[in-house]
């Protein structure tokens, strides 16, 4: 510890003695002292900390789940990952946005908070981090994600914190881990580049693409596609997510390919996966027409609340007109009446 001496004081307050575990120095250097403490991640941990919160809340999920994990593994063969591990750590990389499982890795060698969260101890070894993501592949094989998100949701039920009555569903681009280069012609067979096969050069100005005549050779599945007008063509796909309106938590998701309609099929599928809601219930955004939503037997009356919708929608978009111009044009602003 730099800021220690052997005889348990220390160098920035001489007066505070420090605490008896840390004063078995093993080596002493002009510069600093090093000791070998005995000392625990959960003590490192502050109380008001938010990750512990989060702990006990997947805890409770993980302890649901251990039949399913005993199911997807054997007694015989080489120790695998604890799954409970592996999930913690998954979280962690989504809560705080680590790019790669290696720099995840890199950061569990020596975060001592991050250890206590996945249930690593200070001295325990850290995963080589092809092992780590083999193992996550067979994890998620096993639809383990979806079933650890149903029970959090299933927790957030318990305390009453969401409902079906009021829904929100939006969508964005995800970019595929594919590049340019690999969007190539279907009918065209694979052809081997001249210079580096790892990163050959390609000419593709002028070459009009689209998804029916060219597929990425590294990842079929995903799409050209863009957010508007303005921004640049990407392989992606298409995320989205239902927000319960009440406490803004996300109830369900569902990734689906960019097709300029996928959002709202989303919409429609996981609205009918919510038990006690109806699709016409769900929030739209500006855009997507209400009626592509309604899927309720209500007949007239539907047609009606629709109706009264769009002519709604209709005036305010009317009013926002109307005031812009007379903004432009010098003329006072009318307040006109609902």
């Amino acid at each position: 510890m730099d800021a220690s001496r052997v005889d348990g004081t220390n160098v920035a307050e001489p007066n505070v003695p420090i605490p008896s575990v840390l004063r078995r120095c093993a080596e002493k250097t002009p510069n600093k002292v090093r000791c070998t403490a005995i000392l625990s991640p959960e003590d490192r941990v502050p109380v008001d900390d938010p990750l512990r919160a989060i702990r006990v809340m997947t805890d409770m999920a993980l302890k649901a789940l251990s039949p399913v994990f005993n199911r997807m593994y054997v007694a015989l063969g080489r120790p695998s990952i604890a799954p409970e591990k592996l999930l913690r750590a998954l979280l962690l990389q989504i809560l705080y946005t680590i790019r790669s499982e290696r720099m995840l890795m890199e950061q569990l060698e020596y975060n001592l908070l991050f250890r206590w969260f996945v249930g690593l101890n200070a001295d325990d070894p850290v995963w080589v981090p092809t092992v780590f993501s083999k193992n996550r592949d067979r994890l998620m094989e096993g639809d383990v994600a979806e079933k650890f998100f149903d029970r959090i949701l299933e927790q957030a039920a318990a305390a009453n914190l969401t409902s079906d009555e009021h829904f929100s569903v939006d969508g964005t681009l995800i970019e595929a881990w594919a590049s340019q280069k690999s969007f190539q012609r279907k009918d065209e067979p694979e052809q081997r580049p001249p210079d580096d096969p790892g990163n050959p050069t390609v000419n593709f100005r002028g070459e009009k693409r689209s998804n029916d005549t060219h597929e990425s050779t590294t990842d079929p599945e995903a799409r050209l596609a863009r957010k508007s007008g303005g921004h640049e063509s990407k392989l992606a796909y298409c995320d989205n997510v239902m927000i319960e309106n009440r406490n803004g938590l996300v109830v369900d998701t569902e990734l689906m390919q960019p097709s300029g309609i996928a959002e709202r099929d989303a919409a429609i599928q996981m609205a009918e996966r919510i038990a006690g809601c109806r699709a016409s219930d769900c929030s739209r955004r500006q855009g997507v027409r209400h009626q592509r939503l309604c899927r309720c037997d209500a007949g007239s009356e539907c047609d009606a609340a629709c109706g009264a919708e769009r002519e709604k929608a209709r005036r305010q978009r009317h009013r926002r007109a109307n005031h812009t111009t007379r903004r432009i044009s010098g003329q006072p602003a009318e307040a006109e009446a609902d």
